[in-house]
């Protein structure tokens, strides 16, 4: 094992949050949560969403930060020394195993971001298509033999090239020049979104609540919970070791609550960006994952500088992507490094060639079909995020709440918060949260999960 002072960390607060905030932000806030929000009733989802956050996600956070930073260990590591001859580094191993599953299929919807930028780029969407010629574009892109596999390649090649800097050098450096250049596009699309003619009925139903979706369907406070774990990259291990870089002054609580409000106000102005556009394109908003590959390049055409429109737009995904494969590949790394005495070159590399192996099925088998309700559901891209990104994430949140709850104490884990000197506001609440709370709402998921009512 490599001795915990020679892992490096953090050289900042603002880097740490930035990093923190890049690993939570992704396709998952630029992507899901939008179409996840339409097919959910709008508003009504939204305000559930935004109460989980608060409620559990941000309980959740703090639990894997806490642990992190006690042990200063990756997953696996940190529940081996805090349960020493206990089965519960097997959890930790969960965490690991998700950062393989995820990231396989996730840097696959990555690369299709790389695709449409080049499409928007070479003026594909220029002069305006309808949703079927949109649809073909997309299904030529998956059932190609080569492209899919190719684009996934070039994104763990340049997840690679961050993670192999090391914590400072390379994934908060890079943290810091992407998540800037992120912010200020995503503001620049969402001004132009809201300036587009119809603007307002978009808005209107982003933040029209209206109960009687919770009520006619259950599984629509599911969604909306698995959303807010998924967004802040709960579950997974990427807390766990992003905490386990941080320095022993930093203020936990203040830290947390900067990623998560970081997180949900990105996913806010994405809904922004999105809805106010379908709006004017007349696009239903409820069209689903296809929103963001087949419903966005139809509008693309029909609006005043549309090119520029979609090009800026895939950029941002691409940048949002590349922020959360980085945490992913590093909860994999330091895995190896930290239990292995592997070096972080050798990890980074044998890692990512694995990680791209285990994604060519995903790439090559249509299995992205599972995402479009006009596509046949199934294939292995599908199987993938329902095994890794559904039972394991809640696996993995229902782990962190119980060992941090009931086996290692809330006591030692508030100890370990408050340890520079920062008090937790609200402490016996987050006490009866992570206890109590957080792994029966986690296991609602879970079941819902199963029984196919709630999906994120």
């Amino acid at each position: 094992m490599n001795d915990t002072a020679s892992r490096g960390q953090w050289s900042s607060r603002f880097g740490f949050i930035l990093a923190a905030a890049g690993s939570a932000i992704g396709l998952g806030n630029i992507w899901r949560f939008p179409y996840t929000a339409g097919q959910n009733g709008g508003g009504a989802f939204v305000l559930v969403y935004l109460f989980f956050v608060a409620a559990i996600g941000i309980p959740v956070l703090l639990a894997e930060l806490s642990v992190g930073r006690a042990t200063r260990r990756n997953p696996v590591g940190a529940y081996r020394t805090l349960a020493p001859r206990s089965r519960w580094p097997w959890l930790g191993a969960v965490g690991v195993a998700c950062g393989f599953g995820i990231l396989s299929f996730y840097s696959v919807v990555a690369g299709w971001t790389l695709g449409y930028g080049y499409y928007a780029v070479s003026g594909r969407f220029a002069d305006g298509i309808d949703s079927a010629a949109s649809g073909a574009i997309f299904n030529s892109l998956v059932a190609s033999p080569l492209w899919p596999a190719l684009l996934c390649a070039v994104f763990l090649l340049l997840t690679a090239l961050v993670v192999r800097g090391g914590v400072s050098s390379g994934i908060e450096r890079a943290s810091k020049i992407l998540m800037p250049v992120f912010f200020v596009l995503l503001l620049l699309l969402a001004i132009r979104s809201l300036t587009l003619e119809g603007a307002g009925d978009g808005l209107r139903f982003f933040f029209h609540v209206d109960f009687s979706a919770l009520v006619a369907d259950p599984g629509v406070i599911g969604s909306a919970l698995g959303q807010a774990l998924f967004s802040l990259s709960l579950g997974m291990g990427a807390m766990i070791t992003y905490g386990s870089y941080l320095p022993k002054d930093e203020n936990v609580p203040v830290s947390a609550a900067s990623v998560a409000f970081s997180d949900t106000a990105i996913a806010i102005v994405a809904g922004l960006m999105i809805f106010p556009a379908l709006a004017h394109a007349g696009v239903d908003p409820q069209a689903g994952p296809g929103l963001v590959f087949v419903a966005m390049p139809t509008i693309f055409g029909a609006m005043p500088a549309g090119t520029i429109f979609g090009i800026v737009f895939y950029v941002l995904l691409a940048i949002a992507a590349l922020t959360s494969t980085i945490s992913l590949l590093e909860v994999i790394v330091s895995y190896f490094v930290d239990e292995r005495g592997w070096t972080r070159e050798k990890a980074v590399w044998i890692i990512s060639a694995i990680c791209f192996v285990i994604a060519v099925p995903s790439a090559l088998s249509l299995g992205a079909s599972s995402f479009f309700s006009n596509l046949p559901a199934g294939g292995f891209l599908g199987l993938m995020d329902l095994i890794f990104g559904k039972y394991g994430l809640t696996i993995g949140a229902f782990g962190i709440c119980v060992f941090v709850g009931w086996f290692w104490g809330v006591p030692k884990a508030l100890a370990e918060i408050e340890s520079s000197g920062h008090r937790l506001p609200a402490a016996p609440l987050w006490s009866f949260l992570v206890r109590w709370v957080c792994p029966v709402a986690v296991l609602l998921i879970f079941g819902l999960v199963v029984t196919g009512r709630a999906n994120w």
